[in-house]
């Protein structure tokens, strides 16, 4: 199998607060530059998009449904934690036709070992098909941490998706 000639990455931001304008989405844009400069280290192209939803398991299920069919990676930004409006991981782990565990339980656990707080986080990271799927924070913070661990294994594991063997 190949490769996509570009890879179609989407960002989606929960947060009811940035969906009604209160204030400025920062996670997701992070995440962009983040993945941007990834993609050009590794000599890929991608287009990536951002969107904002509120935190709305509906919303969210209808987007992923409709995104995973025509996306290669979606990242979303937030609703992973315990709070009553969290839903991101309740929507989006039954959805997932493989669940790649070990990759949040390590950046957990690293970043948990420092800010025992950061274990809180209840992100997922997996496929639905052939679109890769994971789940980080809201923070500014949290989206640096994960994504400096994420992408460390990401042209590893689009390889693997695509039926590529690099070992």
């Amino acid at each position: 199998m190949d490769l996509p000639s570009s890879f179609r990455v989407l960002i989606i931001t929960m947060s009811d607060r940035a969906f009604r304008g209160e204030y400025k989405d920062l996670s997701g844009p992070e995440a962009r530059v983040i993945l941007g400069d990834f993609f050009h280290s590794v000599n890929m192209k991608a287009d990536i998009q951002n969107i904002l939803l509120p935190d709305d398991s509906d919303s969210l299920y209808e987007k992923m449904r409709s995104a995973s069919e025509s996306y290669d990676m979606i990242f979303t930004t937030g609703g992973t934690g315990i709070g009553p409006r969290d839903i991101t991981v309740e929507t989006i782990k039954p959805m997932l036709t493989k669940e790649i565990p070990g990759v949040m339980e390590y950046i957990r656990i690293k970043y948990g070992a420092e800010k025992p707080n950061a274990l809180l986080s209840r992100g997922v990271a997996g496929i639905i098909g052939r679109c890769l799927v994971y789940t980080l924070p809201g923070s500014v913070r949290a989206v640096n941490e994960y994504l400096s661990e994420i992408v460390l294994t990401l042209e590893h594991t689009v390889m693997m998706l695509h039926g590529i063997d690099k070992h």
